[in-house]
């Protein structure tokens, strides 16, 4: 289900959030119990709430629009089961308004207010937030990614065109030397973007320090030969302290940028390593799916990556078109979009959206077709360090497909003369 799109701005005291929710019972009467359940109420008046402390306090709902019900309950509920209560099972977005003041600039309450016990209220079989708004002044409140697009071209001297990247296979076993020569030879094949998988953080077998330190040795060496940068996303996953401790030695070693799976790390790590590193910040998603998948339960991608940027990260995974998750193409589209969207009027925080997943020189064509745009990182591993001809080869075939689709020129006519591109052409295409 997509994230319902307002138009309108919130008061400067409110944020709203959108829902999709499933009940037996009337919508109306379970918004209600939401607006409560997530601001001053419980299921009952309780000593001590007065109607003034209500009127500060109290979450309203805003707007119902009820739709089709569904066939049946898309989730169990033994609340419901214990009373007996059957279907229709009528299915409603509902729109709440809460008190910016319950929340202050308070990221996990946030979080916690948008998204919390909401998930567990018995009158439901299906919850999901869809979408976030708040005014220009709460937005000030939090970190602005500090990078986003314009810092990560200026970082990479990449104009005029995605950068492009891929990412260490394999992803486990290799040493830190062979790592560091792996890194070498792809900057020499030419690529922007370098980044760690996100199972490998700090293994035995190539320690992370000892990692970075290698590798930022080859990358410093290349940009001493040829002038160029290569950015490293080192996946510095891990608690708080260590997080730190490496994020300062790749500063140190001259390194631009750190990579962490944020839902693992939880918001208050990523807010508190935002504000102790000047380094871009590569949000990496794993784990989002679990959340996002049902249709009828979780976070859609708007609430999301609104929430993540909020605590200041540069970069976004959105997925890729025709990859090799279960994202579709159209929820691939509208989260690259979204990252490409202010979360407030007049407000400079757009963050660069990271496609990868199965992705190679045949689905350039698409994602530029879709996105029409060139400010995104677009990654591919296998695609490009599985190239019949070598990394080198797999990194030109990338670049020469986005050269052709920004001269509008068709794929297979512009490998007819770039062999590069033709390879891969046969080599994937005949896999896909």
């Amino acid at each position: 289900m997509s994230a319902m799109v307002q138009s309108h701005v919130p008061r400067d005291d409110t944020l709203e959030a959108d829902y999709l929710i499933e009940t037996p019972l009337d919508p109306a009467k379970v918004a209600d119990v939401m607006a409560g359940e997530q601001s001053s109420g419980t299921f009952v008046r309780v000593a001590n709430e007065t109607d003034a402390l209500r009127a500060r306090s109290r979450a309203t709902v805003l707007r119902i629009d009820e739709l089709e019900p569904a066939l049946q309950p898309s989730l169990p509920n033994a609340w419901l089961a214990r009373q007996g209560t059957r279907g229709p099972w009528r299915r409603a977005r509902i729109t709440l308004s809460f008190p910016i003041a319950n929340i202050d600039a308070n990221l996990p309450t946030l979080a916690a207010t948008v998204a919390g016990n909401l998930y567990d209220l018995g009158e439901v079989t299906g919850m999901r937030l869809l979408s976030l708004r708040f005014p220009a002044s709460y937005r000030a409140r939090f970190a602005l990614p500090p990078h986003g697009v314009t810092g990560t071209r200026r970082l990479t001297q990449v104009p005029g065109r995605p950068m492009i990247g891929t990412i260490i296979k394999p992803n486990v076993g290799l040493s830190a030397a062979e790592t560091a020569a792996l890194v070498r030879d792809l900057c020499e094949a030419g690529v922007d973007f370098i980044k760690d998988d996100e199972v490998s953080a700090n293994p035995v077998h190539a320690p992370l320090a000892e990692r970075i330190r290698a590798v930022m040795h080859e990358v410093r060496g290349y940009r001493e030969r040829t002038g160029r940068p290569v950015m490293i996303a080192f996946n510095i996953t891990d608690d708080l302290d260590a997080m730190r401790r490496h994020a300062e030695l790749v500063e140190r070693e001259g390194g631009t940028c750190v990579m962490a799976s944020i839902n693992w790390c939880g918001f208050s790590a990523i807010q508190s390593l935002r504000r102790s590193t000047p380094l871009v910040l590569h949000a990496h998603r794993n784990g989002f799916g679990m959340m996002s998948r049902d249709p009828a339960l979780g976070i859609a991608f708007q609430a999301y990556q609104t929430l993540w940027r909020l605590a200041g990260v540069d970069h976004m995974h959105v997925h890729g078109l025709a990859g090799k998750f279960a994202q579709s193409d159209a929820e691939v589209i509208e989260s690259a979009r979204d990252c490409a969207t202010p979360l407030a009027p007049a407000c400079n925080d757009t963050v660069l959206p990271a496609f990868s997943s199965g992705q190679w020189a045949g689905t350039v064509q698409p994602t530029f077709d879709a996105v029409q745009s060139t400010d995104l990182l677009f990654m591919s591993g296998g695609g490009i360090l599985a190239h019949p001809d070598g990394p080198a080869a797999g990194v030109t075939s990338v670049q020469q497909a986005w050269a052709a689709v920004q001269e509008r020129t068709p794929l297979p006519v512009y490998a007819e003369h770039h062999p590069e591109l033709r390879r891969a052409l046969q080599f994937f295409g005949g896999r896909a």
